[in-house]
């Protein structure tokens, strides 16, 4: 295995996009200066040409489709609000195409350069702990039930060859707490409960117990404004007594007003010695300068401009 890598290493993470993702927005990733991306997905309702526009992306990147990615063709009510021919046109498939190896829903995506191994959990993920839409993962992924995937994932794992591991999923593991406000909890009627996937959680373990270090799991779904309450967000952090850190990168939406312009929602995550040692919600503009940050772990990483009030986007 190539050894971790002895300088920080640093992520953005990109949550759930919503049809928000501009070319000022590959400008502020590349004036960021990161090594890397990781898009948790819904680009949107199977937004093909956001998801060009992601794949055309010069920087290493990692990319888990989410369930808006499959919005009109993993469920039958979808199907029946689809707005083109699903007759003439597969567009599940051409964002796969366009993404290729980028997109790492039940895959492994070695990063030598960096020491780093990125496992994909189950792509198109609509959460919870149930399994739906089987006729859906059985065509496309040859995927049968929730054991299934969890054996699919945690097979990518073990591909892996760099000796830490980051587990992208669209939502997050189950087992991060059942509150509303919690990572991953159910935040509309009936009120609570873990809404993790259980398949991811499997998988997480099983490279635990496999003595790998997980250093990082990020996902998102689950966005940070409550549905139930508006007096404080979803928690955006947890941790496990092996030290993995779980991100939650769903700041929705993602792109601001400002007096100067559109600012840009990211995750900035710094790796040292293969472990999680800082990371913060940054707002940056279009050139990549840091106007607001809020740690999340660590210290934040340093402002670029003064910060002064967002008004969020219509």
């Amino acid at each position: 295995m190539t050894a971790v890598a002895p300088r920080p290493i640093h992520l953005a993470i990109i949550g759930d996009v919503h049809d928000q993702w501009t070319v000022d927005d590959a400008h502020a990733l590349e004036g960021l200066g990161v090594d890397a991306a990781l898009f948790v997905g819904d680009f949107g309702n199977e937004a093909v040409e956001v998801t060009r526009a992601i794949a055309a992306l010069p920087l290493p990147k990692a990319v888990i489709l989410g369930n808006h990615d499959s919005w009109y063709s993993a469920t039958p009510w979808g199907r029946k609000k689809c707005p083109y021919d699903r007759s003439r046109e597969d567009r599940v498939q051409e964002q796969l195409d366009l993404l290729g190896a980028a997109h790492v829903g039940y895959g492994c995506l070695d990063w030598p350069e960096l020491g780093l191994s990125v496992i994909g959990g189950r792509p198109f993920s609509w959460g919870g702990p149930n399994w739906s839409y089987g006729e859906f993962y059985r065509d496309r992924f040859a995927v049968t039930g929730m054991m299934d995937s969890a054996d699919r994932i945690a097979q990518a794992a073990a591909r892996a060859t760099q000796p830490t591991l980051i587990f992208l999923g669209h939502n997050g593991p189950y087992g991060l707490g059942d509150q509303p406000e919690s990572i991953c909890g159910r935040d509309w009627q009936p009120l609570g409960g873990d809404f993790g996937d259980p398949d991811l959680r499997q998988a997480i373990r099983i490279a635990q117990q496999r003595h790998q270090q997980v250093a990082l799991v990020t996902f998102g779904h689950m966005h940070h404004h409550l549905r139930h309450r508006k007096d404080r967000l979803r928690q955006a952090t947890a941790s496990d007594a092996q030290g993995t850190v779980y991100v939650n990168a769903a700041v929705v939406p993602r792109i601001r007003e400002h007096d100067r312009g559109r600012l840009h929602h990211f995750v900035w995550v710094e790796l040292l010695g293969g472990q999680v040692t800082r990371a913060a919600s940054v707002w940056v503009d279009r050139t990549g300068a840091i106007d607001a940050a809020e740690a999340w772990l660590g210290q934040p990483p340093t402002l670029q401009h003064s910060s002064t009030p967002l008004i969020p986007v219509p």
